[in-house]
């Protein structure tokens, strides 16, 4: 008996009943990075090039104000103080309380004291730059955020977030950010069916330019996209946690995972001094025996001292801080606010009265997740690793524009022949039956989870589903 000859028999019949993953994945793939690629593209061009204008209006910025941001001499002849009382002079009010004071972080730059002004927006604050040689105001600007950013690359920052549409200009970054990364994910799925087929893996990541048409477009959006693949993923999920919709599910996950930034403790009524929720965050020496000294309550709070204080705390040793003044009952901060590399945001609460450090919060503690959004989110920005990775995001904006007008080049080039006048028709869809059942399942219980969480996400993939059945409908009409 020749036993061999069973597997033979079998073989065919196992092969018609569960096909080749590429012959059903590569259509579904090519199908969904298509409604991605011709729908959701404009989004990401505009992203890309606004991304690529803020990255430059960082070094723009400094050329800009040169004049409010540089101070007469490399000299710092006044105080803190006394360059204080300078700005609340030129406000008009001798007493007047800063929201925060930011000194020169160098020889030859002006001192920051910002206001709180009913007339300005959330976030935003009234600067007043003091030269700290002579106390001349060198300028008076409108700061935005934590970031200190000035006019110009606050209003290019706005821009690239919801285009100066308010609530509803956030749909569309939210869109690009949602996307991107399932459409390099797409694009990396076909470019690895692709290059299967191919015998010159080379073509696959550097374009062929001996060949035309169609096919020379598809090297180029194939190559470019494999090397662009990383940063898509990259920048997708970093402005995710900007967005307005995801960036809440975001921020409820990083709340629930316990990987929020931690923030410094500035009570003085000494409830909320346990350890449990603040141990980890302080010093090793909650107070400096050495300068500490009671003063009466109605004397007037030095920035001075405040900082001789926090400088102490041997965590803050850079240049770049920010003194914050504490309310009634509650102490004063001291902030570093260097983000870019080595990453410098410890911060410090000083007890204003005794001189005793509060509370202490270093990112060396930090959660590993609340590092990775930090580090990430300068990254986006710019901000991480100075002129250089401004330059990325230069090049990276650059090339993913392209990428997209690619696609579209690559849809104009398929259109039907001596038809000129018609735009490229849609990839072939696969026959679902050849879908494995054992694919559904998961492929259904992800989508639901992906589209929960990013909603926006989960409603244009609905709708592009909607109109891939009207799609389909109508060429089975028309056959």
């Amino acid at each position: 008996m020749n036993t061999s000859t069973a597997p033979k028999n079998m073989g065919p019949s196992t092969a018609t009943q569960q096909p080749k993953i590429s012959t059903w994945l590569y259509p579904l793939a090519r199908r969904l990075h298509f409604y991605a690629g011709i729908f959701i593209a404009p989004f990401i061009i505009i992203a890309a090039i606004t991304g690529g204008l803020y990255a430059l209006s960082i070094p723009a910025e400094k050329i800009i104000y040169r004049h409010e941001l540089t101070a007469s001499s490399q000299d710092t002849r006044l105080t803190i103080d006394e360059q204080v009382a300078a700005a609340n002079s030129y406000v008009g009010d001798a007493n007047a309380s800063p929201a925060a004071v930011r000194p020169a972080p160098q020889a030859g730059a002006t001192t920051r004291v910002m206001y709180a002004d009913e007339n300005l927006g959330e976030s935003e604050t009234r600067g007043i730059f003091v030269d700290p040689a002579t106390g001349e105001i060198r300028g008076d600007l409108t700061v935005y955020g934590s970031s200190g950013s000035l006019p110009v690359r606050a209003w290019i920052s706005t821009f690239h977030t919801n285009l100066h549409l308010g609530k509803f200009g956030h749909v569309y970054s939210e869109l690009a950010a949602s996307w991107m990364w399932v459409v390099a994910l797409g694009g990396v799925t076909l470019w690895i069916l692709r290059a299967q087929k191919l015998t010159k893996k080379k073509d696959m990541v550097v374009p062929n330019n001996k060949i035309k048409g169609y096919r020379r477009t598809l090297s180029w959006h194939s190559s470019a996209g494999i090397w662009l693949a990383l940063g898509m993923v990259f920048f997708s999920a970093t402005g995710i946690t900007w967005s307005t919709y995801a960036g809440e599910n975001v921020k409820n996950l990083r709340t629930a995972m316990s990987w929020t930034t931690p923030s410094v403790n500035k009570s003085l009524d000494g409830s909320t001094t346990s350890s449990d929720e603040h141990a980890h965050h302080h010093g090793s020496h909650t107070t400096h025996d050495a300068h500490t000294r009671q003063e009466p309550q109605e004397q007037a709070i030095s920035y001075d001292r405040i900082l001789q204080d926090a400088r102490q705390e041997p965590t803050i040793d850079s240049r770049n801080i920010e003194i914050v003044p504490g309310a009634d009952r509650t102490a004063w901060t001291v902030t570093e606010t260097q983000r870019s590399f080595p990453t410098q945001v410890d911060s410090v609460a000083v007890n204003p009265q005794n001189d005793t450090i509060v509370d202490t919060v270093r990112f060396a503690d930090y959660p590993l997740a609340a590092k990775l959004t930090r580090w990430g989110v300068d990254t986006h920005m710019g901000i991480m690793f100075g002129a250089v990775n401004q330059l990325v995001i230069v090049i990276f904006s650059v090339a993913l524009t392209m990428l997209c007008i690619w696609g579209y080049v690559m849809w104009w080039q398929r259109r039907p022949k001596n038809k000129s006048h018609r735009l490229g028709a849609v990839p072939p869809h696969t026959m679902w039956k050849n879908i494995p059942v054992w694919f559904w399942l998961p492929l259904t219980l992800v989508a639901v989870a992906i589209g929960l969480f990013l909603p926006l996400l989960g409603i244009s993939l609905v709708l592009f589903l909607a109109l891939d059945t009207v799609f389909i409908y109508r060429k089975k009409q028309t056959q």
